[in-house]
């Protein structure tokens, strides 16, 4: 790099000083400079060389934190965490020990996007992040493996299984702490599913041991929340009917295979029929007629419940329309459908397009709905009554309602839930419930239903507490429309002849109004 005219340019300069007194040659005071130049220059390009491989290798690493991490919460991602999985399985066989699996999920998390927002729902996230990986031991793997869904890979020792569960333990206790976000607490629960390498027939790799876990935490969902499972192979017998039940309801709510079935509510006092409830049926042409008990809890797992429930309730108004104007028809409602503060714009669009009476329509709302968010749920009742419709309180006694939420919330009937009534011969303890209920109800001034009337026996004994509606197989079994139909027709409560019946197809129905 450096310039020379035969020797050394500094030497050459200091002898042409110290020979003759006279300057240093130009051209040696050239070179000087140029290599001067050229030696700053080299300094600046290495400087900057350095800089740009130093650069280089920070958007490297950034590129392989966000392909292998989640930006939310920081821990591992779905992609990144079956790699880490198989190199933990190998090191821990190795070292003589064993590797579990633990999914995790956040119970009802789309409840608190609804009703806090996604802001409060992403802190929700990052904070069940840091609960759930304080207590993992180290070494261990913690990923978002989607949504709320987060899994935990942990080495142990085989002979110690038992801290697997004492982990899935503190694992739940960490996360229903409540979280404070925009001052309000707000809590949520988690379900795991857990398996661990050495306990399946043949060895599997980190996506299947990922996938058994998370069949085991859908176990655990559908069995109450709040828990952990271990995997068991009868689980993947579960899941596969449950993806069956998915499939149907999505093919057929267009279909019109859910259709309404309705069950008799009599007086008492006077022994006559006074209005129907409606209750959905699915018509499945592989599974038969599944009851909803089955069907409505998958229905709102995967979002559906609002086009499901609507498609029935349009095929009921359709039907009561016929009834003599004196009969009523009361339809439950899910709790999802009440965070959707378009719910009462969307039933009065049914009312209209079936040019059904809104004063003939009651609305039933469980007792656990007004745990979530009674100032939602007030003002839901407020929209549906100033139409016209009327509003009961379903299941009364099995939550935890207050007499102060009663007397504020404008409800109509209060209904008493089929578990007090249909033991009511055998049970003192459930007497004195229904005694109580229904000095409440006369106390509010609140009209009383009592389901669950299955025996003559239970009739005379819930005949003690007074006279008001009931209904139950004592008066008969759930009927399809044309059934009712034909009843209505013999008791001369039916404004039109029985005609075959047909279903109403959801698809058709929208098609001819859009």
């Amino acid at each position: 790099m450096f310039v020379g005219t035969g020797g050394s340019v500094l030497s050459g300069i200091v002898r042409s000083l110290a020979g003759n007194g006279a300057g240093p040659d130009r051209l040696l005071t050239n070179a000087l400079l140029l290599n001067i130049a050229l030696i700053i220059f080299g300094w600046r390009r290495y400087r900057d060389l350095t800089g740009e491989v130093a650069e280089r290798r920070r958007a490297e690493e950034q590129a392989r934190l966000l392909a292998e991490t989640d930006p939310l919460t920081g821990s591992l991602n779905r992609r990144s965490v079956a790699a880490q999985t198989d190199f933990l399985v190998e090191t821990s066989r190795a070292q003589g020990r064993a590797v579990a699996v633990i999914m995790v999920d956040l119970d009802n998390f789309k409840q608190v996007n609804d009703v806090h927002g996604h802001l409060a729902g992403d802190e929700m996230l990052r904070e069940a992040a840091r609960r759930i990986g304080a207590q993992l031991p180290p070494g261990s793997l913690l990923s978002r493996f989607g949504g709320d869904e987060f899994a935990c890979v942990v080495a142990f020792d085989p002979a110690h299984g038992e801290a697997i569960d004492r982990l899935a333990e503190a694992l739940i206790d960490a996360v229903a702490r409540p979280v404070r976000y925009n001052n309000v607490d707000i809590e949520t629960t988690i379900s795991l599913g857990l398996t661990r390498n050495d306990g399946h027939e043949r060895p599997l790799d980190a996506q299947a041991l990922l996938h058994v876990a998370d069949i085991a935490m859908y176990h655990a969902k559908k069995h109450g929340k709040n828990g952990y499972a271990w995997f068991d192979p009868a689980m993947e017998t579960e899941l596969r009917f449950r993806s069956e039940l998915e499939a149907g309801i999505r093919s057929g709510i267009p279909a019109g295979e859910f259709v309404p079935y309705y069950e008799k509510q009599i007086d008492m006092a006077s022994g006559e029929l006074v209005g129907f409830e409606m209750l959905a049926r699915w018509n499945s042409p592989r599974l038969g007629v599944v009851k909803p008990d089955i069907f409505i809890p998958v229905a709102e797992e995967i979002g559906l419940i609002a086009d499901l429930s609507e498609s029935v309730i349009a095929q009921a108004l359709l039907e009561a329309r016929k009834w003599n104007p004196r009969l009523t028809l009361s339809v439950n409602i899910s709790p999802v459908q009440l965070r959707d503060p378009w719910f009462a714009q969307k039933l009065l669009k049914l009312l209209v397009e079936s040019n059904f009476p809104p004063e003939r329509l009651e609305i039933e709302i469980t007792e656990s709905c007004l745990h979530e968010n009674i100032a939602l749920v007030r003002s839901m009742i407020v929209s549906l009554k100033n139409q016209g419709i009327k509003v009961s309180l379903d299941d009364f006694g099995t939550g935890y309602s207050s007499l102060s939420q009663l007397n504020s919330l404008p409800f109509d009937r209060i209904k008493i839930d089929r578990s007090f009534v249909t033991q009511l011969p055998d049970n003192p303890e459930y007497a004195t419930i229904v005694r109580s209920i229904t000095s409440l109800g006369e106390g509010l001034g609140l009209p009383i239903t009592a389901e669950g009337v299955e025996t003559e026996e239970v009739y005379k004994a819930l005949a003690e507490f007074g006279s008001f509606n009931a209904q139950g197989y004592f008066f008969g079994k759930p009927a399809t429309a044309e059934q009712t139909r034909d009843e209505l027709a013999q008791l001369e409560l039916l404004l039109e002849p029985p005609a075959p019946a047909r279903q109403v197809s959801t698809r058709k129905r929208r098609a001819s109004n859009g």
